[in-house]
């Protein structure tokens, strides 16, 4: 019954985060609810064996449809893994409480932020070229590619927000975008949690299954109905995160 559980927890999380990240929101808080006794960072371990596989998935079945930037994305993905090796090491010895307590506020930041700017999004306009553009994502991708490894919830919502107000993208190529360095600081946050032997293998395969399910049900769909579509899933999960982080942060 626990691998039923949390195997329909990874599906729809591979459904979210394929569209717009986020898929941390319902599979972590499903395995620690199923799990309440099992040390964290196993749990998390678990998680980065599933969400791996979807958002790899996702980024080979957006790269078909969309034309992505590998020039400026093989940079990013590059800095986010080792990004998320050092914050995955860090997050072995020292405690992540104070994250608790201040990322829905910078989240409810970044919410204000996208309903102010209405056309935030909505054109695939990129305003930074050459170098310019590769050191900004570059930098995206190590600073998120740490916050992942030592933290992570939203990870994959903060790379879409970052590269559609950084670097000038629509949603749709932000979430394109956003998949493939969000690959590289899953499998680098794995790494680091099967190292140290925090991954529960026998649960891999089945969660990473469910997951690519979910994957390919979202892309399909965000490929469907395009940027302005992202767009509002973006901001629903969001607004679910920021429930979700301060109801764990301040009133939990």
């Amino acid at each position: 019954m626990d691998l039923l559980i949390v195997s329909a927890a990874s599906l729809l999380a591979g459904f979210v985060d394929s569209i717009v990240g986020g898929g941390g929101l319902v599979l972590v808080p499903a395995l620690f609810a199923t799990f309440p006794s099992v040390h964290p960072a196993t749990l998390f371990g678990v998680n980065k064996s599933a969400s791996v596989w979807g958002t790899a998935v996702a980024s080979v079945q957006y790269s078909q449809r969309v034309p992505l930037r590998w020039a400026t994305l093989l940079p990013a993905a590059l800095s986010g893994f080792a990004g998320a090796l050092l914050g995955a090491w860090l997050v072995t010895v020292v405690a992540t409480g104070f994250m608790r307590k201040l990322l829905p506020l910078v989240l409810l930041a970044v919410l204000l932020y996208t309903l102010a700017k209405k056309d935030l999004g909505r054109h695939h306009a990129p305003h930074l070229g050459g170098r310019t553009e590769q050191w900004a994502a570059a930098a995206i991708g190590v600073g998120m590619g740490f916050y992942d490894g030592f933290f992570g919830p939203g990870t994959g919502s903060f790379l879409v927000f970052l590269f559609v107000r950084v670097l000038g993208y629509d949603f749709l190529n932000a979430s394109a975008s956003a998949k493939l360095v969000n690959t590289a600081t899953n499998a680098a946050a794995l790494l680091l949690f099967a190292f140290t032997g925090h991954v529960w293998w026998h649960y891999a395969l089945a969660l990473a299954v469910a997951n690519v399910l979910g994957s390919l049900l979202g892309t399909r769909m965000a490929l469907r109905h395009g940027a302005g579509f992202v767009r509002v899933v973006f901001l629903l999960v969001v607004t679910a995160l920021i429930a979700k982080t301060g109801y764990d942060a301040f009133l939990r």
